[in-house]
């Protein structure tokens, strides 16, 4: 059975930054594809940046040159570094993986249990 853990939510001011982290675990032999997702209150999930296990990487419009993915596809993690932080980045995060190879045979679409991050004006 595959797990998503998530850290890093919290409270920041406008300007600060969070870094937020994601490990999978499991009997895990690779993941293709890791990243994160956010939903802001009424509002649908939207792609924040995923990075598949070669280094390829996207991002929304609206984080680029601000939010930083990275992986260590070793330890499978994943982690969001999050500069410049506006008002409107408040929502809560989730980690996701696709993907995985397990002992068990392939398996996808896992999430992590979400973390909030909240940025005050």
């Amino acid at each position: 059975q595959v797990q998503l853990v998530e850290s890093g939510g919290g409270l920041v001011q406008a300007g600060g930054s969070l870094r937020l982290s994601c490990v999978a675990s499991g009997s895990i032999f690779s993941i293709e594809i890791m990243g994160w997702y956010r939903q802001a209150p009424g509002k649908q999930r939207e792609l924040v940046a995923v990075m598949a296990s070669s280094g390829r990487t996207n991002y929304a419009d609206s984080v680029k040159g601000r939010f930083t993915i990275s992986r260590d596809n070793d330890k499978n993690t994943v982690a969001l570094q999050m500069n410049s932080l506006k008002p409107e980045d408040t929502a809560v995060y989730y980690c996701n993986a696709d993907t995985i190879r397990t002992m068990r045979g392939a398996e996808y679409d896992y999430w992590g249990q979400g973390t909030q991050v909240t940025v005050s004006s």
